[in-house]
């Protein structure tokens, strides 16, 4: 509890800069950063006299099993009409909202149930902005998230063998994650072999594992609400020069990139780091998405790990390292561990074999 009520001090020590009096939520991630509920309908509006809880009569028992402190009130007629009444009601002047996170039209339902008094400021990432820096109770979860993805994708490689279908990889997969007590995938298991490995996000079909392919391995679970994200890519078969080459390049490239992944480094730094040594191979141009991306209660958060990118590492901070070379007709190489920001080192929190496995 005294986690979440930091939390929202924290969030509402920054109103003032933004010169809001509220800041109304729609995102379920942030609810449960910011209050413990785990339901799937509601809004949060969070003020300096406390946070309210607005959600329907399915989770109204729920919701007071899981929050302390925050006011309950069980909407009435459409979501975002009784939204607009009730920040009306309790004389919301200048309320904070997400861009990102709204429509036009909820926008618009919202400007017209509360009425001319109410002034709508556009506030950008305010909760995720905490949300970058986990705290020690966060990264003991993420550790284990990180453990299971390991020993998930350990498994998968097991099961592979002239024959197998990717879709039966990835079914096994999400079912082994369930029965060691994720509560589901961070997003759909990646399983794809041969010429299909050169699809960054290759859905699992009905294609059956041959002799002498690329296999690509991509799964993430859901761990006590938190995301692990790992990569993996092995050959069936004796590996050929030319996959052997490009395998040491992403392996160099992803080290390089674990080691400029330092607290205070700029991320687009840490994503230049990988594109020189596959540079160096004459394959960055065959390296076709960004380094890496914050993870946490959401498998995509920030910081982007991406050209370009000034923001710099901060302690807290979990991030994947995931470079990787795709060549259509050829197929594709991709290595990705997550990896924790602490104060003076780096901590990689996957922990499954990196070198080439041949099968």
């Amino acid at each position: 509890m005294k986690t979440l009520l930091h939390r929202r001090h924290m969030l509402t020590s920054g109103f003032s800069g933004a010169k809001i009096d509220s800041l109304l939520i729609t995102s379920p991630a942030n609810w449960y950063y910011l209050a413990g509920f785990t339901g799937q309908s509601g809004a949060l509006v969070v003020s300096r006299k406390g946070t309210t809880l607005i959600t329907d009569g399915r989770f109204m028992v729920q919701s007071r099993a899981e929050v302390s402190r925050v006011r309950i009130v069980q909407q009435r007629g459409s979501l975002f009409e009784f939204v607009g009444r009730f920040l009306k009601e309790t004389r919301a002047r200048r309320v904070g909202f997400d861009p990102m996170q709204l429509t036009v039209d909820q926008l618009h339902t919202l400007r017209r149930a509360a009425g001319a008094r109410v002034r709508w400021v556009p506030t950008p990432g305010k909760v995720e902005s905490l949300r970058m820096r986990k705290d020690a109770a966060e990264l003991v979860q993420m550790r284990l998230a990180a453990n299971l993805a390991s020993e998930l994708v350990q498994s998968a490689i097991k099961l592979l063998k002239p024959g197998i279908r990717e879709s039966e990889v990835g079914a096994e997969v999400e079912y082994q994650m369930r029965k060691r007590g994720a509560s589901g995938p961070a997003f759909e298991t990646i399983v794809a072999f041969g010429e299909r490995t050169a699809l960054p996000h290759a859905r699992p079909t009905a294609k059956r594992l041959r002799k002498n392919e690329l296999v690509v391995l991509d799964l993430g679970a859901i761990l006590g609400h938190y995301c692990s994200d790992i990569t993996r890519t092995v050959y069936m078969g004796r590996a050929p020069k030319r996959v052997r080459t490009w395998y040491q390049a992403v392996l160099e490239a992803q080290k390089a990139a674990i080691e400029a992944a330092r607290s205070g480094a700029a991320c687009g730094d840490v994503d230049g780091a990988a594109r020189q040594v596959l540079a160096g191979y004459h394959l960055d141009h065959l390296f076709v998405h960004s380094t890496g991306h914050g993870l946490g209660l959401e498998v995509h958060e920030d910081p982007r790990v991406a050209r370009g990118q000034k923001k710099r590492l901060e302690p807290g901070n979990v991030i994947t390292i995931e470079p990787g070379v795709y060549s259509a007709g050829i197929g594709g190489i991709r290595i990705e561990d997550d990896v924790a920001i602490h104060a003076g080192r780096t901590e990689v929190l996957t922990r499954a074999p990196r070198d080439l496995i041949e099968i």
